[in-house]
């Protein structure tokens, strides 16, 4: 026998092997942004995702928990290319690698693009005003409607702010602005903007202006009419009136949800300026990413901190989910593959099975034929039996059975007296009487009988019924009260 091989390297066992692998991807990674193109989607009973990412170099699995998934950021599917943030871990039970992911974001500008327009008109098909008088403004309005006339100096203010500022589509309603018949005109086209369906050939505003330059109050007076103040008050979109100069006031401005000065600065509290808004947002944005820096600075110390003590609680039980959908999925392939294993082998078993009826019949016919041939051997038997009997009797002489009988008659005889000299009926002769109880049992004791027992007696000449009295046996001598 051989003297074992001695070496300097040292021995590990597999859980220690992976353990390490596992600790340095996390330990060396950390948190990663991987970007790739999702295939071999697969979304479990549990609630997890499993799918893999892969560009024209490689592929890497990749599983986001269920607690994670309504925060990811969007729906993942195949085919689509994104931007995955999480972290890399291994998954010892199958020596694979694999990234667990926290957030997704599309990859280009394009995609993010089109995903946030598609959110914005979903908004807005949603409604941007309330139902109470003086409604808020919405802050972008899809589409402005504008009433007013198609001639002068108001809708091209409004079209050279509105463009200056944030370019949206405007709906022109051209109406006369004074003169007879411009107050029923102005009332029908704001009842008719208001008509507008949403989602139909013509866009539905979101705001709406009423709006004409300036003049003299009989100029203005169209703008005081009742028809044209219920018109404007039963008006469910948002409604900015702007009439005349800043110094003129009607009764529309006090029906109306916002009253401008002038057409220009209608247009003005329409659409927000895209310059302020993109400052704002940066502004904001710097504040928040501060804010949230210097939160998830502090948190991330007291969570090293409190780290130190514990396990890695969420990668064991990330594993233990892992392993729990493993083992659910053999588990339900192991179930058909077993039936089909049982039911194979059962026709195997059913295939090496005898035809018993096929038995029964044989052995059933064999019977019959052996039957019959005892039959015949048994009458065959008789019939040369008596044959035989017929040579023999003759021969014996009467003399001999006679004594043999007689010897036979006096043994009968004296066993039959001494049978009678013990029968209980010769001592029932003899005056004593054999009490038993209703269903014919024999009683020995009087103990034995209870007050009210139905009792039958036997007597050397017949048996009658009786009913036990009670009474008190004597202390030498049993007696029985009937």
């Amino acid at each position: 026998m051989s003297d074992p091989v001695l070496s300097n390297l040292p021995e590990f066992t597999v859980s220690e092997i992976s353990g390490a692998v596992k600790r340095t991807l996390e330990t060396t990674f950390g948190r990663v942004r991987v970007r790739g193109e999702i295939t071999e989607f697969k979304r479990y009973p549990s609630g997890h995702l499993y799918f893999s990412l892969k560009d024209e170099g490689g592929k890497i699995a990749g599983v986001v928990w269920k607690f994670a998934v309504p925060r990811l950021g969007l729906d993942p599917e195949n085919g689509i290319e994104v931007i995955a943030t999480g972290k890399i871990s291994s998954y010892p039970d199958r020596s694979n690698y694999q990234l667990i992911v926290e957030r997704m974001e599309f990859a280009g500008a394009g995609a993010l693009l089109a995903k946030i327009e598609l959110l914005r008109a979903r908004l807005a098909a949603e409604g941007l005003f309330e139902s109470a008088r003086k409604r808020p403004l919405p802050m972008l309005p899809g589409v402005v409607g504008v009433i007013t006339s198609e001639q002068g100096a108001v809708i091209q203010d409004i079209k050279t702010t509105i463009a200056r500022r944030f370019p949206r589509h405007i709906l022109l309603w051209p109406v006369p602005v004074q003169g007879e018949g411009a107050a029923q005109k102005i009332a029908a086209a704001i009842a008719a903007m208001d008509a507008i369906p949403r989602g139909g050939a013509i866009p539905r505003p979101d705001v709406l202006i009423v709006a004409r330059g300036g003049g003299s109050l009989e100029d203005l007076m169209a703008f005081n009419d009742e028809a044209v103040l219920r018109a404007a008050a039963a008006c469910t979109i948002p409604l900015i009136s702007a009439v005349g100069h800043e110094t003129d006031t009607t009764l529309i401005d006090f029906v109306s949800d916002r009253r401008a000065p002038t057409p220009t600065a209608a247009a003005e509290l329409a659409v927000p300026s895209r310059v302020e808004l993109a400052a704002t947002l940066s502004s904001q944005t710097a504040r928040l990413a501060g804010a949230l820096n210097r939160l998830t600075g502090e948190r991330r110390l007291a969570l090293q901190r409190a780290e130190r003590g514990l396990p890695d609680l969420p990668t064991l039980l990330g594993t233990a989910r892992q392993r729990l959908d493993d083992r659910t999925t053999r588990l339900a392939l192991a179930l058909p593959n077993l039936l089909a294993a049982r039911r194979a082998a059962f026709q195997r078993s059913a295939a090496a099975v005898p035809d018993l009826p096929g038995i029964l019949a044989a052995r059933r016919a064999g019977l019959h034929l052996s039957a019959e041939k005892l039959r015949s051997a048994l009458r065959h038997a008789v019939a040369l039996r008596g044959a035989a009997a017929g040579r023999i009797l003759p021969r014996l002489s009467d003399a001999p059975l006679a004594a043999r009988i007689r010897e036979s008659r006096a043994r009968l005889e004296g066993l039959a007296a001494r049978l009678k000299s013990v029968s209980y009926e010769n001592v029932l002769a003899r005056g004593y009487v054999l009490v038993s109880d209703a269903a014919g049992h024999p009683i020995t004791a009087a103990t034995a009988v209870k007050p009210g027992a139905d009792l039958r007696l036997r007597f050397s000449d017949g048996e009658i019924r009786a009913t036990a009295a009670g009474g008190k046996a004597p202390s030498r001598q049993g007696s029985l009260a009937l």
